[in-house]
């Protein structure tokens, strides 16, 4: 499981996955939750702003990270 740091209360989706180097533009959103399956805290994800605060757990394919506050 790999810790992100979030600053501030939350971080959106696709900010976090730019910030991960999962996309490069915060337009492919729509098409990487397409392909990919992305859950947050367990429940599938398909809201490109989903905001995801310090404690949750994100999901990408098998692959986690854990949300840590800073």
């Amino acid at each position: 499981m790999e810790i992100i740091a979030v600053y501030g209360d939350y971080i959106q989706l696709d900010q976090l996955l730019k910030k991960i180097d999962a996309i490069s533009s915060g337009g492919e959103t729509g098409a990487y939750l397409a392909r990919h399956q992305v859950k947050l805290n367990g429940n599938p994800v398909h809201e490109k702003r989903k905001k995801i605060r310090p404690g949750d757990v994100l999901a990408i394919d098998g692959r986690e990270y854990q949300m840590k506050a800073e």
